[in-house]
């Protein structure tokens, strides 16, 4: 299992590297102590995990996490002072899988690292055929493909996974804590703005207007629920 540690606190550096080759036998552990090694560390070294602090210099981690998630959808997360609700939704909306606000526990850094892995965790492909058409989106189960007019959609582990039991759902309605049980664990349940922000990272992909969404519908105070829209056949003149 290979790490990467993006955080200019050598403290902190030195206590979550001891902490995750206790944690895993076979850990490699990388450190950086700024933004732009970071970056370059993690193109070179392809990481299984990457924890990322947000303030560092020459780089934040607002710009790393934005670079790496043009190329990569490999698991970061972000390890921070920056307890205030703005930083995490911002944080969460340019890719990061998972926020944990300084001081945290080994214990809980180490849950959140598990549950993010289990999350990445991908099948082979095995079948071509769509399992679910809801209007001009296709969803296939096994091989995890995602079509939008005939065109592919990239979706994160995360979102796959949020899209998955929406869709596996559909037509019925999702309450927030059971998505947020269902995709995080349940000690995220009560914890809206994972949900909202990845609710509408997945919108966006879809291209699903927030203003008058097709597929992922919002039950006010209550939950999601994803659409079932009936294909209707062009007629011949």
């Amino acid at each position: 299992m290979k790490f990467l540690i993006v955080d200019d606190d050598k403290s902190i550096v030195e206590a979550v590297t001891i902490g995750l080759q206790f944690q895993w036998q076979d850990a490699e552990v990388s450190t950086a102590p700024d933004g732009e090694q970071g970056l370059e560390m993690f193109f070179d070294l392809a990481p299984d995990v990457t924890l990322l602090d947000i303030n560092m210099p020459r780089m934040s981690g607002f710009e790393v996490i934005q670079r790496i998630r043009e190329l990569s959808d490999a698991p970061v997360l972000m390890l921070t002072a920056r307890g205030d609700e703005m930083s995490k939704v911002k944080g969460l909306e340019l890719g990061a899988d998972d926020y944990l606000v300084k001081p945290f526990s080994h214990l809980e850094l180490f849950a959140r690292i598990k549950a993010v892995l289990r999350r990445a965790e991908l099948p082979a492909p095995v079948s071509a055929a769509p399992s679910f058409v809801s209007g001009d989106f296709a969803m296939n189960f096994d091989s995890r493909e995602i079509t939008v007019g005939g065109e592919p959609v990239k979706l994160t582990p995360t979102e796959y996974k949020l899209l998955y039991q929406l869709v596996r759902n559909a037509g019925r309605i999702l309450p927030f804590d059971t998505l947020l049980s269902k995709v995080w664990g349940d000690e995220y349940r009560g914890d809206m703005d994972y949900l909202k922000t990845y609710i509408s990272r997945l919108r966006k992909k879809l291209s699903d207007d927030p203003e008058n969404p097709r597929y992922i519908l919002t039950e006010r105070s209550v939950g999601y629920r994803f659409a079932r829209i009936t294909n209707v056949p062009d007629l011949e003149h």
